[in-house]
């Protein structure tokens, strides 16, 4: 089974709540994330324990520049945030490093799927 997981435990209450409906990653995640894909979606720290969360289709992944990223993409990864700016903020701190708007991302929708 593959794991869509989530470093930041800040993500932990936006999972639980259902609140977070896609996550975007930096580059082209295409070879690892396809639609129609059951993962499950952890929350953890990189060689640490994991909490599943629960279990998810992949129901869209987009990939796309940062500048073409829609409101709904943005709201979909973090309901407060409200522009490209705040965006690259964020994931600047998440992966640390410079970041442009031409750089691009994937954009991974999931949806939980009930057992």
């Amino acid at each position: 089974m593959k794991a869509l997981n989530f470093y930041s435990s800040n993500y932990h209450s936006q999972l639980v709540c259902r609140r977070k409906i896609c996550t975007i990653r930096l580059g082209d995640k295409t070879n690892k994330y396809m639609e129609g894909d059951i993962v499950w979606v952890t929350v953890g720290k990189r060689f640490s324990q994991k909490k599943r969360i629960f279990t998810a289709a992949i129901d869209r992944v987009l990939v796309k520049p940062i500048a073409q990223l829609t409101i709904d993409d943005l709201q979909g990864e973090n309901p407060d945030l409200t522009s490209i700016d705040d965006l690259m903020v964020f994931l600047q701190s998440i992966y640390d490093k410079t970041l442009t708007c031409s750089d691009l991302v994937t954009v991974v929708y999931f949806s939980e799927v009930i057992e």
